[in-house]
C-alpha cells in the first residue's frame, strides 16, 4: 500500500499497445524505402566528389608537366614564351607603378634583362 492505493505486482511503465501488424509492416517498408533513398543520395554525392577530385588531379598533373617542360627548356638556355610574356608583363606593371611614384620611369631590373637576353 503506497499513499492509500494498492499497487498491483507486475511490470512497470506503459503497457504495450496492440499494434496492427499490417501497419507495422508498412512502416517498416516505408523506413526501408527512405533508407535506400538516403543511401542512393549519399553515393551520388560521393561519386560526384570523387570525379571532381579526379579532374583536379588531372589538371594539376598537366600543370606539373608544363612546369617540367619549362624547366628543361631553361636548363638548355631557352626561355619559354609563356615565361617571357610573364616577365615582360611584370616589367610593364613595375614601370607603370614606378611612373606613378617617381618621375624616373623606364628603369629595368638587371635580373630581368639578363633573363630576357637584353
Amino acid at each position: 500500500v503506497v499513499g492509500g492505493k494498492v499497487k498491483k505486482p507486475g511490470k512497470r511503465g506503459r503497457k504495450p499497445a496492440k499494434i496492427d501488424l499490417k501497419a507495422k509492416l508498412e512502416r517498416s517498408r516505408q523506413s526501408a524505402r527512405e533508407c535506400r533513398a538516403r543511401k542512393k543520395l549519399r553515393y551520388q554525392y560521393l561519386e560526384e566528389l570523387v570525379s571532381s577530385r579526379e579532374r583536379a588531379i588531372c589538371a594539376l598533373r598537366e600543370e606539373l608537366e608544363m612546369y617540367k617542360q619549362w624547366c628543361m627548356a631553361m636548363d638548355q638556355g631557352k626561355i619559354p614564351s609563356e615565361i617571357r610574356a610573364l616577365l615582360t608583363g611584370e616589367e610593364q606593371n613595375k614601370s607603370q607603378q614606378n611612373s606613378s611614384r617617381h618621375p624616373k620611369a623606364g628603369k629595368t631590373d638587371a635580373n630581368t634583362n639578363l633573363l630576357l637576353g637584353n
